[in-house]
């Protein structure tokens, strides 16, 4: 059974294959088209997936979308029809709904075949169940809750259920408006971090501020949590709620998010800061506010959820599960003893969802614990990497390829050195997270390394924070925890007294966010490290996406080009090296 996963005509578009529940490929359009969040079909990605697998469109089995149209089609009516005129309500449900029902008539026309030959059959999947099949039947877990939450997909912002063992059943859901998602993207523009998911930002600059006692009751007057264990909104603090989709693609495919605080939030938060304002103390204890309300609201959610399910696992995912921050305490502070996060929690994962909610619920087969979504994407061979070096301008530079072993002699010897490495290798990892295959590595013990990434390589606010790769057996010896942390989806403590060993990745207040490196899961980025520990006895390497505001690199070009225009040391293609450091042509003579 062949099954095509698809995001489509939303921000994150994606795409993925299975083969008779294997995983083959999955990639973001955003990485192939280069324009971050790309919404509509994911049309490219649909091809590389099909040549990863050495098939064609004519010859899958399902096509899975992870929207459903007639999704709460009611409530939709409804609440169109309060705000608009029937005639209106009618010709935007219409519009809405033909666009994705057309997806296979428009994926034949895009890849050249008659709507006929197809002989696919398309399954609508609602959006949050997507989310919630992408992390449960990827995690280790028989079964557990399931959290979603999000701004808003398929007009509803919250959903948890239950997952055993190939089956996921949907309990309750919170619809829109109302929405712990679109409460933090309120005060997100309200701070001046203007772009389609920039979110993660307030989270960054929440550590440098302190939860203003004054702030969060103000803040509860706009988030509202309820006896009866869910949330609402005061809308008083939503700008047009029912005057039209917040929600924008503009001409290149790029998604754009209107205001959606209202005046009201103004009145009661002062002026909102402009993007090239400083930041204030008040902003930054404004976020750490922020910041503290949202983790109060998850908790209380958790806890519901809790006593509803009965389970002690949680798998959670979701726009609002890339808060790193509020992972990393969810086990501490809810009842629930494990927790499951997925490398694609964002909506791009709900085309893995998709697919995967097809092939386990509804065809029944068995789940393969195996499965992992974490490295999909595109990969080279060092004949390929080596014709696209010959073909490029490196008279500036030296070249040199290397065997495996002296390669990692080389790159440890250079970021010791005190280099930033450009670290592209194997397969593209799936997810917002670069996870040691397409990396900025540097060494973590030299304070200078962050503001000058920061500043020189990423060109990005300097109040931004990089992530700790460690050995996994070593991760109590710096962290206050021993969990495993693949996918850079929590923040741990640092262990004090190893702060200052690690500067470059310990955040302002102690924090690190963790990923766990096994030589089983990626054994050249292990060895790495490894070899980096046995010369300075620290078993980390400062770990971030190779990308300087853009998707994060995808091919040897895009690696070469954000190194050329950067002040990155060294590129590291597989085997081959380019340097601007003569050092490298010290070693190759």
């Amino acid at each position: 059974m062949i099954i095509l996963g698809l995001n489509a005509y939303h921000g994150d578009a994606s795409a993925c294959i299975f083969i008779n529940g294997e995983l083959i490929a999955a990639i973001e359009e955003e990485r192939i088209r280069r324009v971050k969040h790309w919404a509509g079909l994911p049309v490219l990605a649909v091809l590389f997936c099909l040549k990863e697998a050495g098939f064609s469109l004519l010859d899958i089995d399902h096509i899975t979308v992870s929207k459903d149209p007639f999704s709460k089609l009611p409530q939709k009516i409804i609440h169109a029809l309060r705000y608009n005129s029937l005639l209106s309500s009618v010709r935007i449900r219409k519009s809405a709904i033909g666009n994705i029902k057309n997806i296979k008539s428009d994926l034949a026309k895009a890849l050249g075949f008659d709507v006929g030959e197809i002989k696919a059959k398309v399954s609508f999947v609602e959006h949050h169940t997507c989310h919630m099949a992408s992390s449960y039947f990827d995690s280790p877990f028989t079964n557990s809750a399931i959290i979603s939450l999000d701004g808003m997909g398929d007009f509803t912002s919250f959903k948890y259920g239950v997952g055993t063992k190939n089956k996921i059943v949907s309990l309750e859901s919170v619809s829109y408006p109302h929405s712990i998602g679109y409460y933090y993207t309120c005060f997100t523009q309200f701070l001046g971090f203007l772009n389609y998911g920039d979110e993660y930002k307030v989270m960054g600059l929440s550590s440098f501020g302190t939860p203003q006692k004054e702030l969060i009751q103000k803040i509860y007057d706009f988030v509202r949590l309820k006896n009866n264990g869910l949330f609402s909104l005061n809308l008083k603090y939503l700008n047009g709620v029912g005057k039209g989709d917040w929600n924008h693609i503009s001409a290149n495919g790029m998604p754009t998010i209107s205001r959606l605080y209202s005046d009201y939030l103004i009145q009661k938060f002062g002026p909102a800061r402009k993007s090239d304002e400083e930041l204030t103390q008040y902003h930054k204890d404004l976020a750490a506010s922020v910041q503290k309300v949202c983790e109060d609201a998850f908790f209380h959610l958790c806890e519901y959820v809790y006593k509803k399910t009965g389970e002690e696992y949680l798998c959670l995912s979701g726009g609002v599960a890339q808060n790193s921050v509020l992972n990393g305490k969810i086990v501490a502070k809810t009842p629930f003893k494990k927790l499951y996060v997925p490398p694609s929690a964002h909506d791009g994962g709900t085309s893995l969802g998709s697919a995967l909610y097809e092939y386990h619920h509804v065809q029944n087969f068995p789940r393969n614990f195996l499965f992992c979504q974490a490295y999909t994407g595109n990969k080279y061979t060092n004949e390929e990497i080596e014709l696209f070096l010959k073909s490029s301008n490196l008279t500036k530079y030296y070249h040199h390829k290397f065997e495996d072993a002296s390669l990692l002699e080389f790159v440890s010897n250079s970021i010791i050195a005190g280099c930033i490495v450009g670290w592209f290798q194997g397969r593209s990892e799936f997810g917002p997270r670069a996870l040691g295959n397409r990396s900025i590595l540097a060494d973590p013990r030299n304070p200078e390394t962050k503001d000058k990434i920061n500043l020189k390589i990423k060109r990005r606010e300097i109040f931004r924070p990089f992530a700790p790769s460690i050995l996994n057996e070593c991760v109590s010896d710096y962290f206050e925890t021993n969990e495993k942390v693949p996918y850079m989806e929590k923040v741990f403590k640092i262990r004090k007294e190893m702060q200052y060993l690690i500067p470059a990745v310990s955040h302002v207040n102690g924090t690190g966010r963790l990923q766990t490196v096994e030589r089983d899961n990626n054994p050249k980025f292990y060895k790495l490290i490894n070899n980096f520990y046995g010369k300075t006895g620290v078993p980390i390497l400062l770990n971030t996406s190779f990308n300087e505001n853009e998707p994060i690199v995808n091919t040897p070009k895009e690696a070469f080009d954000c190194f050329d225009r950067t002040e990155m040391d060294i590129l590291v293609l597989e085997n081959h090296v380019v340097s601007r450091q003569a050092i490298l042509e010290e070693i190759c003579n």
